[in-house]
């Protein structure tokens, strides 16, 4: 079995309702359909993102925690 996992970043305004975020994924969804591939599920992804130094100190940032949503599909 084969499987493929694709980032999705809904985009979305204050005006819209949610359903314009699972119709963004359900386009998606579709889209990797026609290529044969199988929705499994969304997972979120929790990693840390390093501290940026800036240079000479000027724009350093902290490390933080970031969470990313991962479609997953398969393919037999």
């Amino acid at each position: 079995m084969e499987y493929k996992v694709v980032p999705f970043v809904a985009t979305f305004n204050q005006k819209e309702s949610t359903g314009v975020i699972a119709r963004q994924l359900e386009q998606l969804i579709a889209q990797f359909a026609e290529e044969g591939w199988t929705y499994i599920r969304l997972e979120s992804v929790s990693t840390y993102v390093q501290p940026d130094s800036g240079c000479f100190g000027i724009g350093a940032k902290p490390g933080r925690m970031a969470a990313y949503q991962m479609v997953v599909f398969s393919k037999s």
